[in-house]
């Protein structure tokens, strides 16, 4: 029995751990979820109107960038072209539905692209392979494939180094033959070191589709662990969700998640070695919504206490009862997490304060000789049994005014 190694690229993506999602383009303008061409349905020419309004005019790549990085993120992937077939950077001699051809005139991939770089955070390009605009499409698929390559290259070529590709569509025709070959193909010869991710749907979380793909994706739902044993190659997961029930803008969408929710689910990704892609989704003009930037914000602040754990920690067979669960770093660092502790104080005042067992976990084989809080440095006590293989802490409560929602300890 053996387990690959991964490759440079996969283990430097795994380390990265959080990254943003966005969806966005000229279906923004409406306001209704980036499908709003066939759901409910737009007609084509009434749909492509929306070149003629698409101004960009308030899509500021460095500020995107910016709330990024205060949330913790490493890198992002952004919508060059969606389903609808319009693109946002220069398709050069392939078409002219592009915002180079649209009242904004601007390179927005290049603009990205540029940001990423000053900011220090990773570009990737979602790129669809399903298109409601390319009539090819339908009615010459080989020449659509060669269309949809020649749209790759142009991305792989001119700007620069990227992190990966993230494809989206071939779920569309399950049974057709994608050419991924000669698809795959251009990407390692231009970006040998991107990674390649296609996305498998709703309903084929976790499957692997070509030998040439360096991550699965476990789309709205939680990742699964992977099984790698005897794996000719290293593959690594990634869970991407939206921030309430649309991709893209939703302007009567008022259904968004928590900042608890982003934090628990980040953990969970984490506890099974996967990678959380999280999505917003910006208005027609390009502005992040302040409930978007608000709610990234308190993300970023509970990364700053436990962003060691985070990055670095990786699955190593350290269990808890329910939800808590145990990291370990590449340096033999121990991290536990732990969730749904209560707010000590008066019972009239705080929720739930006399429920506070110990946390029991299995797996650390090592002998422990402190347990403490990450973000007090506070020691709490423990039993432990070498031999039965488990240990049992039992933690404080939080101080009334605070709740990280995890906590995370450190073993020494």
């Amino acid at each position: 029995m053996s387990i690959p190694k991964p490759e440079k690229r996969i283990a430097e993506f795994e380390q990265r751990g959080f990254g943003m999602f966005i969806h966005w383009g000229m279906y923004s303008q409406l306001g209704k979820g980036e499908w709003v061409k066939t759901i409910p349905g737009v007609p084509e020419e009434e749909y492509d109107e929306l070149v003629e309004t698409f101004t960009a005019s308030k899509f500021d790549a460095k500020k995107i960038v910016s709330i990024a990085k205060k949330a913790g993120m490493k890198y992002i992937t952004l919508t060059t072209r969606h389903h609808d077939g319009f693109s946002l950077y220069d398709t050069k001699e392939l078409n002219d539905y592009n915002s180079l051809a649209s009242p904004a005139k601007r390179d927005l991939v290049r603009e990205f692209v540029d940001a990423c770089n000053e900011g220090g955070l990773i570009p990737f390009f979602y790129h669809t392979t399903l298109d409601w605009h390319n009539k090819d499409f339908d009615n010459d698929f080989d020449k659509y494939l060669e269309y949809l390559r020649r749209s790759v290259e142009i991305l792989c070529t001119n700007y620069g180094k990227i992190g990966g590709l993230w494809f989206d569509g071939n779920w569309s025709k399950p049974d057709a033959d994608w050419k991924l070959d000669e698809l795959y193909g251009t990407i390692r010869k231009y970006q040998p070191e991107a990674m390649i991710i296609n996305n498998t749907g709703l309903s084929a979380h976790g499957e692997i589709s070509h030998p040439e793909i360096d991550s699965v994706t476990f789309e709205q739902g939680l990742p699964k662990p992977l099984d790698r044993t005897n794996a000719k190659k290293y593959v690594s997961g990634e869970m991407c969700y939206t921030m309430n029930d649309h991709w893209a803008y939703g302007k009567n969408d008022f259904n968004y998640k928590t900042p608890a929710e982003f934090i628990k689910t980040l953990c969970r990704c984490r506890k099974v070695g996967a990678n959380f892609l999280l999505n917003i989704g910006p208005e027609g003009d390009g502005k992040v919504p302040e409930m978007v930037s608000g709610i990234l914000s308190l993300v970023g602040k509970w990364i700053d206490m436990y962003g060691e754990a985070i990055y670095n920690g990786r699955p190593c067979g350290i269990e808890g009862l329910n939800e808590d669960f145990g990291l370990e770093t590449a340096d033999g660092k121990k991290y536990l997490f732990v969730f749904d502790l209560p707010i000590v104080g008066n019972e009239n005042v705080t929720v739930g304060n006399s429920k506070n067992p110990p946390r029991t976990f299995t797996g650390i084989k090592d002998k422990v000789t402190s347990i403490k809080w990450v973000d007090s440095g506070r020691e709490l006590p423990f039993v432990q049994d070498v031999e039965k293989n488990i240990f049992t802490f039992q933690p404080t409560g939080y101080e009334y005014g605070c709740n990280m929602v995890v906590r995370v300890a450190e073993l020494n």
